[in-house]
């Protein structure tokens, strides 16, 4: 059996992960690091003080969704952070944050809240920056959505831009899930968002130990 990669990035979902592989085929090129779907926020959390003390582990990067509070999400994570020796600042940096180790040689922690490090929001909050601006069918989209009498939606209130989103992927003309549609160009990974999150894994796993 092969060894683990000393570098790994935690997420909550597959469309997380499948996301994070496609910006960076498509615009980023190789970085060493692993990615795992720890299948939601909590097993997340649980994961971090585990994954710190793994024999080797060189850095771990942390990638969650701010969801409708950045400032308790921030929290949260510093608490868990915080247990394991880690000194973390008041607010997340909006470059993504990184932490060194609280002893010589720690592993580094990164930690990036989708969409931004600065807003409420979600993967998909994130995704959307990636529709190519001159897109004729996003306003439509948006007018789609927007149009849907409350009582009739079945969407919780909040993720108007997660369904404007699907909305928009389903009329491509080969429908794809969203790391998909990164990989055949549909979305631009270029932009300064996608930019964004790839210095920020470069910083966490080529940053030398």
């Amino acid at each position: 059996m092969p060894e683990p990669n000393p570098r790994l990035l935690l997420v909550e979902g597959r469309d997380d992960k499948h996301v994070v592989q496609h910006v960076l085929r498509a615009y980023g090129g190789p970085i060493d690091f692993a990615i795992r779907d720890a299948g939601g926020i909590k097993s997340v959390q649980d994961a971090i003080p585990v994954e710190l003390q793994v024999e080797g582990r060189i850095a771990l990067g942390i990638l969650v969704d701010a969801n409708d509070d950045l400032a308790r999400r921030w929290q949260s994570l510093g608490d868990t952070l915080r247990k394991t020796g880690y000194t973390t600042p008041p607010a997340p940096e909006v470059t993504g944050t990184i932490l060194d180790g609280p002893e010589a040689h720690g592993p580094r922690v990164g930690v990036w809240l989708m969409p931004d490090n600065d807003s409420a929001g979600e993967l998909e909050d994130f995704v959307r920056l990636l529709v190519p601006q001159d897109d004729p069918v996003w306003q439509r989209a948006e007018a789609y959505v927007d149009g849907i009498p409350a009582d009739d939606r079945r969407f919780p209130k909040g993720k108007e831009t997660r369904a404007k989103l699907h909305a928009w992927l389903a009329v491509r003309e080969e429908p794809r899930l969203m790391g998909s549609a990164i990989g055949v160009g549909d979305l631009d990974a270029s932009v300064p968002s996608a930019k964004a999150l790839i210095a920020w894994l470069r910083r966490v796993f080529e940053t030398e130990a």
